[in-house]
């Protein structure tokens, strides 16, 4: 989740800022006259799984990933890719990395960070064995697949043998092939360390993480109820987070945070729901965020899965029915943009109008297309979606634009958590269409198209719609091992074709970041979906 609520999928129907700064301050909105003392209270749904980092894959457990670890690489508050943990990062012809690790870094259990507890970590994520989540990011280390030789075979390999500790501070990765965007993918959670306790009890340490950064937990994660992290004095720049301790407060409805958020029960809240972005400004004035985000919004098919949707041009004629505008303007009062490509604006390598014709509203052409294609047996939708995430109006309104333009009967189906969803599709036991959302891992073309279109997404990753394509897995080849960043846009964009010519998912809007905060907080930035802890201030 990538998560839209993560990376990541997106539970919520907002999601998180692009080269967000997003600052507010000032003004006194009348929702809280208590003092924080350093404590705060921030909104997420319940997360998918227990939190282990490698298994992490959406919004809602990543925002408390987030807050206890760090990794490598981080986003900055400009939405650039700096340096964290390492203290530096060269490579040979972008395949072979040498990473220095700045010292003085430790776990919460005191354990020292090495650059064997991030070989460690990646060798667990990255064997099919563990069917973690974020197992095909790890798809670029050479060794990766002895580790995943497919499903019914067993891994022979012990580890990637890409990976090596040179010392206790220095690690050596040698990929498969060149790939230039690899310090910007290190930024991403499924990157960071493990302490040797993980690997004692995984499922112990998932209710109980014991992370290396700036926040440590505070007793067990309660399911349906709260995960509760304080300030780690050990953490070597702890003096720059203001922040002591932060309550994240798990609800399944947007609309009641939201009136928690507005009564000074809630101190950050960055998912206002549907039925508060016409007044939340008034609501909150001077403590909230209107920025650009890096997710998108889909309508998916489990096109493998189920036959009826196998045919491309029937996907196309549901996505020539969707009056994006009226979505956009109408239900989301212009907090979302209608979508034209599988990535947002703000990622280099984005292509105005990219989808062209298959995105843009047309009930004429559509219902001919429709008829052309065959049509849908008993020529019946249904379209599932997260009730945890403020979903129902819109989907609602596509299952209603989509019944208007071609005839048939289309009904939305609520499932009532995201990981309930997920957990389905994951299975494959839900045949319907589903209500999607992706959310950047890092800012780049190639995450918004591997992890969700690739071969190798199908058994450990988030290819919900079993989709493949051989062109389009030799041009993501061709992007990664481009000489020059332009030439790898260049790769990466045809392999964007591939996937728009045959849609597997219809890209239907692009998120902007709708959010507040309380009087305790004077100012905080939010990026990637991500909230920037050290820039959080408290009254």
């Amino acid at each position: 989740m990538r998560g839209a609520k993560s990376a990541k999928w997106v539970v919520g129907a907002t999601i998180i800022a692009l080269a967000a700064t997003a600052c507010g301050g000032g003004g006194d909105n009348g929702n809280s006259s208590s003092k924080s003392n350093g404590i705060v209270s921030m909104e997420i749904g319940e997360p998918q799984n227990p939190l282990i980092p490698t298994n992490t894959y959406e919004t809602e457990g990543g925002q408390v990933i987030h807050a206890l670890f760090v990794g490598l690489t981080k986003l900055d508050a400009n939405n650039k890719v700096v340096n964290d943990q390492a203290q530096s990062i060269t490579s040979t012809g972008n395949k072979v990395w040498t990473i220095k690790l700045k010292p003085g870094y430790t776990f919460h259990n005191g354990e020292a960070v090495t650059a064997q507890s991030y070989i460690d970590a990646w060798n667990y994520g990255a064997n099919q064995d563990n069917a973690q989540n974020t197992n095909p990011l790890f798809s670029h280390i050479e060794g990766y697949s002895a580790l995943n030789p497919g499903a019914g075979k067993k891994v022979t390999a012990k580890g990637l043998t890409g990976l090596k500790a040179i010392d206790a501070n220095t690690l050596q990765v040698t990929l498969s092939g060149a790939f230039s965007a690899f310090p910007s993918q290190l930024s991403f959670t499924s990157f960071v360390p493990l302490p040797k306790a993980f690997f004692k009890d995984p499922k112990a340490f998932g209710r109980a993480p014991i992370g290396d950064g700036p926040y440590e937990m505070k007793g067990k994660m309660i399911d349906n109820q709260s995960v509760t992290v304080t300030k780690y004095a050990k953490f070597p720049d702890a003096s720059q987070y203001a922040v002591k301790g932060i309550n994240f407060k798990i609800y399944s409805d947007l609309d009641t945070a939201y009136k928690d958020l507005v009564a000074g029960n809630l101190d950050i809240d960055i998912n206002v729901p549907t039925s508060g972005l016409a007044t939340y400004k008034k609501d909150l004035p001077g403590h909230t965020l209107d920025i650009a985000d890096s997710a998108v919004g889909y309508i998916g098919f489990p096109l493998k899965y189920n036959k009826a949707f196998q045919n491309a041009d029937l996907r196309k004629s549901i996505s020539m029915a969707i009056d994006r505008s009226t979505i956009a303007n109408k239900i989301f009062l212009g907090a979302r943009t209608p979508a034209d490509d599988y990535m947002p604006p703000m990622i280099d390598g984005y292509r105005k109008g990219a989808c062209g014709e298959a995105c843009t509203y047309n009930p004429t052409k559509a219902k001919a297309l429709y008829k052309q294609s065959g049509g849908l047996p008993g020529n019946t939708l249904e379209i599932g979606y997260n009730a945890d995430g403020d979903h129902k109006t819109w989907v609602t309104a596509v299952a209603n634009e989509i019944q208007s333009a071609l005839g048939i009967k289309v009904t939305a189906k609520p499932f009532q958590q995201f990981p309930t969803i997920l957990n389905a599709l994951q299975a494959k036991t839900y045949k319907g269409a589903f209500r999607m959302g992706w959310s950047m891992d890092y800012p780049n073309m190639e995450d918004y198209l591997r992890p969700i279109f690739s071969k190798d997404a199908i058994q450990n990753g988030s290819n919900y719609a079993g989709y493949t394509n051989n062109q389009f897995e030799k041009l993501l080849v061709q992007g990664d091992t481009a000489a020059t960043p332009a030439d790898a846009v260049k790769a990466y964009q045809k392999a964007d074709d591939v996937v728009l010519n045959d849609m597997p998912y219809i890209p239907v809007y692009f998120y902007r970041l709708n959010g507040g905060f309380s009087n305790n907080i004077t100012g905080m930035n939010v990026v990637g979906h991500q909230v920037l802890w050290d820039t959080v201030k408290v009254s």
